[in-house]
């Protein structure tokens, strides 16, 4: 059973941020130079800005995960749990040096982005937003499938200018 495509993001964002509520962490994939996947677990955040998602990540500046991005910054995040339920997002990221949108990224973790998910980024990066050990990728989806477990229904939402 194929996935069916859908015109505009919202019309599968409610699923999107349903199973994103539930699953809250998820993995991600990058590829180093010679090709080979990398995966790990991690806690983005989600909104929605003129009618697209947009992902940020707070994370260390690992040397293997700047590395991979610097390379290649074509990821992927997957969100799954027992139930079956799934959401996969294929995407650019990068990160992002502006003080004001790391700033920005700190204010979604703390209030949570969506609902529930999130954390207080104090935990992790003690001085703050001005912390130098906090970082920032944006994640900009190009395609996003959900995936309903009860009965393996598969919806499809992709951007063709990111592509």
């Amino acid at each position: 059973m194929g996935a069916v495509k859908v015109d505009s993001f919202s019309e599968i964002e409610s699923a999107f941020v349903t199973y994103i509520q539930d699953i809250v962490y998820c993995t991600m994939i990058t590829v180093d130079s010679k090709g080979r996947p990398r995966a790990r677990v991690l806690l983005p955040i989600w909104e929605t800005v003129e009618g697209r998602p947009v992902g940020w990540l707070a994370a260390y500046k690992t040397p293997v995960k700047a590395a991979h991005l610097a390379n290649n910054p074509h990821t992927t995040y997957s969100y799954w749990n027992p139930r079956q339920n799934a959401v996969f997002i294929d995407s650019l990221s990068y990160w992002v040096d502006d003080p004001e949108v790391k700033k920005y990224a700190w204010d979604l973790y703390a209030k949570g982005s969506p609902r529930g998910v999130g954390y207080n980024p104090r935990n992790f990066w003690r001085l703050g937003p001005e912390d130098p050990q906090y970082h920032v990728i944006r994640i900009d989806p190009w395609r996003v499938q959900v995936l309903r477990g009860s009965d393996l229904s598969s919806r499809l939402w992709t951007d063709e200018l990111q592509r």
